[in-house]
């Protein structure tokens, strides 16, 4: 049973938000700009999770581990940004019992914060433009800190922010930087069963629970207000 936290950090990609569509779209027409076969919407699913930049280097070489050419990528970033800047929201949408969780959230006075490895320029459009930007308090992009998830840096940051102690937080993510992040950092974690972790069951890193639906975050919380009590 999770400990009642005095703070909230959530994830986007993949947990808030399934991104893939327009991540995978603007990858496939990065490499079709440049002659090379698309990879479609499924294969780049299971590369998302470590910001724009990997997820290019990915695209161009067609697997998860690996380095690109450096010319090649050269060539290739400045396109996928560019694709991006225009693509960050067309085709994303908020995961069923999202805008649930979130309004429960909010509704008991929990203090809230975002942590990405996006990027600011991707972030904060695409927060604003799901309509969920106003829930939080601070959002921390992958770019806003020398340091980005899996290092605790930006989880401890936003402890500070908040000036809430590590073990009364609770960072809510879905991928194994998550889990990582957040041990390092001395939060409790929760994960989503259904987000990006390379196509691994997130299970197998232990975060402290793993849920459906942030629509479940009711019941789950209620339960920790309760022993709390």
């Amino acid at each position: 049973m999770l400990k009642k936290p005095e703070m909230i950090l959530i994830d986007v990609d993949g947990t808030l938000v399934d991104s893939v569509p327009d991540l995978a779209y603007c990858a496939d027409e990065m490499l079709k700009a440049l002659g090379m076969p698309a990879h479609g919407e499924d294969r780049v699913r299971e590369w998302v999770g470590n910001g724009v930049e990997r997820l290019a280097r990915r695209a161009l070489i067609g697997q998860l581990d690996g380095e690109p050419d450096d010319a090649l990528f050269a060539r290739a970033y400045p396109i996928y940004l560019e694709l991006y800047a225009e693509n960050t929201s067309k085709r994303s949408t908020l995961y069923p019992g999202v805008r649930e969780g979130l309004n429960y959230l909010k509704a008991q006075g929990y203090r809230l914060g975002c942590v990405t490895n996006k990027a600011e320029q991707f972030t904060l459009p695409l927060l604003n433009d799901l309509g969920v930007a106003d829930y939080f308090e601070i959002i921390i992009s992958g770019d806003t800190l020398p340091v980005k998830k899996p290092d605790p840096g930006p989880l401890l940051h936003a402890a500070q922010f908040f000036g809430v102690a590590p073990e009364n937080a609770l960072m809510i993510g879905d991928s194994v930087s998550d889990v990582t992040a957040a041990r390092a950092a001395g939060f409790q974690i929760l994960c989503m069963s259904y987000g990006y972790n390379h196509g691994v069951d997130i299970r197998e890193a232990n975060p402290d629970v793993v849920i459906d639906s942030m629509a479940e975050l009711p019941a789950l919380l209620d339960a920790a207000q309760q022993g709390a009590a």
